[in-house]
């Protein structure tokens, strides 16, 4: 499906990584989809100075490397290359950005395009609103289509900071013309889950603390810190990941069905979400629910990995952390009493990215329950890297008389899609420049997650001492596990399996 119009796409920071890895590869499968059409520029914004020819080798290599789709002889690669030009910019410099509105507007011309303009920052939050303000000056939202601006995570840096960045750019941009990125919701499972949820008859009558014991999100990363020390010593992975995916992924597996299937009433259940997120009210709540971990040297599949405080650009003395755990409650009537287990960490075993849900176990004092040790049902959705649904329930041993084994369904999309399932830099610039906002983060989902974040920061704040280790290459600190335990729950394995589970796949 082609855009309804044409639109120029403006990527401030052309040169940096996330535009090499992740957008231009995105704007190029959304062109050999037929996505884009045919009326359509790009124009990479830097400080570093490149020539348009230099740029456009930049983006072929780009694409050769990260793209699902390669360029060759058999594609119209000279026609799509032609729509990409550059603009060595000063971003404090007013002029600089009345020569760019003067170079777009024969773009625009050349390629037939009425104005529409999409403002991409993948730059450091601080320079947000520097940019949004000499847009504005420099004549760039003067065109008479419309203005979108995309940002990238994270939106300030606690509660007070968000409001503050969110209020100057709101100086500029109308809040249904900004974009907050979490890539995460353009995810294919992520978006799966309003599917999954309201789709099926035999899920949505479960999906209550009638029948659901506790749900557990884990999202584990095998990388340390790589190149990122300085910023993530700052950040912390309370920041980095809880304060957005982790929260973003509880508010789609705890929403309500909306009323209608459009963006605002889906944004406005998950808001609910969060305002019935059950709040720390002392110090002494968060250190009851609440782990903060850092990884020490270790070693995973036999190689040796150092600790965070001997990564680059780390202070040796840093108490930031690596590791994030909490067990959460939503306090409305669907989910009153159910806990919410979320992990998040680096140097972890396995990378993953999945939601467990685990059903009440069967009755123990009659029939089966009374002579076997009924295993719980579990649905795990499966987001990262693999893709899929993992369903687990008990059935008899075959060729025995009675004996009960667990068995797993395991469906796995990535399997049926294989490479070309879309990434979600494309599903979020695709949806971006179609005006819809559904997996785009409002300001009040981020001001409600900063505010339930910024409580356990506070905590933290006043005894920054009180962090727990882990080896790298480990599940985390050994709290975590007490967690659960204490509720009569444990960790599930990644991705729900037992060694002794017989698996019946759809691959």
């Amino acid at each position: 499906m082609s855009l309804a119009s044409g639109a120029v796409f403006f990527i401030f920071g052309a040169t940096g990584d996330l535009a090499r890895r992740k957008l231009y590869p995105a704007i190029y499968s959304l062109y050999r989809e037929g996505k884009l059409g045919k009326r359509f520029a790009v124009i990479g914004v830097a400080r570093r100075p490149r020539t348009n020819e230099q740029f456009r080798e930049d983006i072929i290599q780009s694409i050769k490397e990260f793209c699902r789709y390669k360029p060759d002889a058999n594609t119209d690669w000279n026609d799509f290359v032609r729509h990409f030009e550059y603009k060595s910019l000063d971003i404090n410099n007013v002029d600089g950005f009345r020569e760019l509105d003067q170079q777009t507007r024969v773009l625009e011309q050349e390629f037939n395009i009425e104005g529409n303009r999409l403002f991409y920052l993948a730059l450091a939050p601080e320079l947000f609103s520097g940019v949004s303000q000499n847009l504005r000056k420099g004549g760039m939202l003067d065109s008479p289509g419309w203005h979108r601006l995309v940002i990238e995570k994270p939106f300030g840096y606690d509660l007070k900071s968000a409001e503050e960045l969110n209020k100057q750019i709101n100086e500029v941009f109308r809040e249904e013309e900004i974009y907050r990125i979490d890539h995460y919701l353009g995810k294919e499972m992520v978006q799966n889950i309003e599917v999954i949820r309201f789709a099926n008859s035999f899920f949505e009558p479960l999906w209550n603390n009638k029948h659901i014991a506790n749900i557990q999100i884990t999202l584990g990363e095998t990388v340390g810190v790589e190149e990122r020390g300085g910023y993530y010593d700052h950040a912390g992975a309370l920041r980095d990941m809880g304060q957005n995916h982790m929260l973003q992924l509880l508010t789609m597996i705890a929403m309500e069905p909306p009323s209608r299937l459009v963006a605002e009433d889906i944004r406005d259940e998950k808001v609910k979400v969060l305002r019935s997120l059950r709040a720390y009210t002392s110090k002494e709540e968060v250190a009851a629910n609440v782990v903060r971990g850092q990884y020490t040297s270790g070693s995973l599949k036999g190689k040796d990995l150092p600790g965070y405080r001997e990564e680059e650009s780390v202070n040796p003395e840093s108490n930031t952390e690596t590791y994030f755990a909490a067990k959460v409650f939503v306090d409305n009537f669907r989910w009153a009493g159910v806990p919410f287990y979320i992990r998040t960490g680096k140097r972890l075993p396995v990378k993953t990215t999945e939601v467990v849900v685990e059903f009440k176990r069967m009755p123990t004092n009659v029939y089966l329950g009374q002579k076997h040790n009924l295993e719980p049902n579990l649905l795990v959705i499966r987001v990262n890297p693999m893709e899929g649904i993992y369903v687990k329930i008990n059935a008899k041993r075959p060729g025995s008389e009675s004996d009960i084994q667990p068995l797993a369904m395991d469906f796995c999309q990535s399997c049926l899609v294989g490479i070309n399932s879309p990434e979600a830099y494309e599903r979020l610039i695709f949806d971006a420049a179609r005006g819809d906002s559904t997996y785009f983060t409002r300001w009040d989902e981020v001001s409600s997650a900063w505010a339930f974040v910024d409580r356990i920061a506070e905590a933290w704040a006043a005894d920054p001492s009180a962090i727990e280790f882990y080896p790298a290459g480990s599940w985390g600190p050994e709290k975590v596990d007490e967690l659960l335990a204490k509720d009569g729950f444990h960790w599930w394995p990644v991705n729900g399996q037992d060694e002794d589970e017989v698996i019946w796949k759809n691959s």
